[in-house]
């Protein structure tokens, strides 16, 4: 059991730190000056369920499963911090539902990272590990082991955050070309950093001699890099992966090292890790035109200073009564404002992850992959009814702001950097207030919509009614975007799609088909889905009801036969279930969702 609390110099028990895992020395000396420390290593996970109770913070790394059933027993939890970036091993919903702070390391291994990326970038290129082994084995073979130079190439870069930005200077040292796709990338910086945004994956592969990603891996990234995608890249192209495994298809990739397509590919992360003996990852590794390290991105020993200090600065904050700067879960507001803010808060959010993987993600249709044809980065956040009363939306921005970016970047947006991070990333939002009359059932209303085109960037929150509208270009207006959503009995609901209307959760994993409004449709579809093994949770079928003057901008010349069809499925879907509804008659495009 625990050890007695120690008491400070006032007389009180001091607050109590648990660490069951290797951390840095040099954060947990910043606590130990006002804090009860206690590093106790190897605890199973029965033993630490019985200390969590007597803890105010916990600090883990990866190996440590926080849990649902662990988080309830900690009585006494206020934060638990994870050094590092990923957070996959807490269960971050239940933490929030008891109103305990998560806490990560987000910027304390970007260096690391993409010194790792530059390293698997020259190790590819000059065959460094197949000569190391050659050498050692007694071999001398120059002639095989000819490399090519990375001066005066082209290295491609999907998702330009932290880790992106960073390896893009270090590879313009190197005198590389450097292009990159990001919708939320601020043009600015990467004009400042000597970077090409292009618009389009495709645009994006058909350029790279090396190619490298650095996104979060969630529905609309899992397996973006795949058969279609390997073929459409450059003969004797490269790509590299320091992110997160699986949004490389491996057996695809595989395909490709040894048909020769791709020259090589250095791997740090994986679809199992470790790889499974026979599995894809396994052979992949394997395969002799394959760098590959057991995800090592973050392995230096300054990234673990970093995060430690970084993390145990953010506990001392935290149980001190301050905020912190990387919290994962919910925005932090006083607790009269979170009770009225707070369903709002998930329901913006959800709005901001559904307009990100629906229209800013390359899309499937009959034809092709399709990208957004421009980058969609000023929105209005409008509120309706009781909420337009309310005068700090401040938590409604950074909801909207973490929603539209977690999908391109690890950064993780609370109420202290979502600002700073809509600045970075070239993103206007304009809050207007509605209190006139409206004719729907709801008490408040949030639309956002997406408008197709940009200001200034000079300030990322506009004033409430600001007018962010840019002077109207010459031809056909663009297609203006729009998503609305209404909170009931404590849960969020989508009710409008561009020109249609619905009703729908957002959760979980989803599949919208736009389709010619027909017969047969929907048994069509279900049956797809039944043959490719993907249950059906629930189904809602979204007509073209949205013909007033605002939403003719939407409509396009055949739209009254048109219809959404949202599904909800017990699991997430990959591109050959996608293929086989595209396949169907009278389906027009599909998007594979995970909010």
């Amino acid at each position: 059991m625990a050890n007695n609390g120690v008491n400070g110099a006032n007389g009180r028990e001091l607050p109590r730190v648990l660490v069951p895992e290797k951390v840095s020395p040099d954060g947990l000396t910043l606590l130990r000056k006002s804090l009860q420390v206690d590093e106790r290593k190897g605890l199973t996970a029965e033993e630490l369920l019985k200390e969590i109770p007597s803890y105010d913070a916990l600090i883990v790394r990866s190996e440590t499963k926080v849990t649902a059933s662990l988080l309830q027993a900690g009585k006494k939890l206020k934060v638990v911090a994870r050094a590092g970036v990923g957070v996959d091993n807490v269960d971050v919903e239940t933490a929030t539902k008891l109103g305990i702070i998560v806490v990560n390391s987000p910027s304390g291994n970007i260096g690391a990272a993409a010194e790792h990326t530059i390293a698997l970038l020259l190790a590819v290129a000059r065959n460094i590990p197949d000569g190391c082994a050659s050498l050692k084995d007694g071999r001398w073979e120059r002639s095989r082991l000819v490399g090519v130079e990375v001066k005066g190439k082209t290295l491609g870069i999907i998702g330009l955050g932290k880790v992106g930005i960073t390896v893009a200077r270090f590879a313009i040292g190197l005198g590389m070309r450097v292009n990159a796709l990001d919708p939320y990338a601020a043009p600015a910086i990467a004009q400042a950093a000597h970077v090409e945004l292009v618009s389009s994956l495709p645009e994006l592969l058909t350029v790279s001699d090396f190619l490298t990603i650095h996104t979060p891996l969630i529905a609309s990234t899992k397996g973006m890099i795949g058969k279609n995608e390997l073929a459409a890249m450059k003969k004797g192209a490269r790509i590299l992966n320091v992110a997160r495994g699986g949004m490389i298809d491996e057996e695809a990739l595989l395909e490709a090292l040894s048909n020769g397509h791709i020259a090589g590919a250095g791997m740090d992360v994986f679809t199992s890790e470790p790889p499974h003996p026979g599995s894809s990852a396994a052979n992949l590794i394997a395969h002799p035109t394959v760098v590959a390290t057991p995800h090592l991105g973050a392995s230096t020993v300054e990234a673990q200073e970093n995060v430690s200090i970084d993390v145990c600065e953010q506990v001392l904050s935290i149980l001190h009564g301050d905020l912190p700067r990387s919290a994962v879960n919910a925005p932090l507001i006083l607790p009269e404002e979170y009770k009225t803010l707070h369903p709002f808060v998930r329901l913006v959010e959800k709005m901001g992850s559904l307009f990100t993987q629906h229209y800013a993600a390359p899309r499937q249709s009959q034809s092709s992959t399709t990208a957004p044809s421009d980058a969609r980065t000023t929105f209005d956040l409008i509120y309706e009814g009781s909420l337009a009363t309310i005068s700090n939306t401040k938590p409604l921005f950074a909801a909207l702001i973490k929603g539209l970016t977690k999908s391109y970047t690890s950064t993780n947006v609370n109420i202290v950097n979502a600002e700073l991070v809509a600045k970075e990333r070239g993103i206007v939002i304009n809050e207007q207030h509605s209190r006139s009359p409206s004719d729907h059932s709801f008490s408040s209303l949030v639309t956002l919509r997406a408008r197709p085109s940009a200001p200034s960037r000079a300030s990322s929150r506009l004033p409430s009614g600001a007018d962010s509208t840019a002077k109207p270009q010459a031809g056909p207006p663009p297609k203006e975007q729009l998503i609305s959503g209404y909170v009931s009995a404590g849960q969020v609901f989508i009710s409008r799609l561009d020109r249609f209307a619905t009703s729908f959760i957002p959760d979980g994993n989803l599949i919208i088909c736009h389709n010619y409004d027909s017969p047969g449709k929907i048994g069509a579809v279900g049956g797809i889905l039944g043959k490719e093994g993907v249950n059906i949770n629930f189904m809602s079928v979204a007509p073209i009801t949205h013909t007033d003057q605002e939403t003719e901008k939407l409509a396009d010349t055949n739209g009254s036969n048109e219809a959404l069809m949202i599904l909800g499925v017990g699991r997430e879907v990959d591109k050959g279930v996608v293929e086989a509804l595209l396949a169907e008659e009278g389906i027009l495009s599909v998007s594979a969702l995970s909010l």
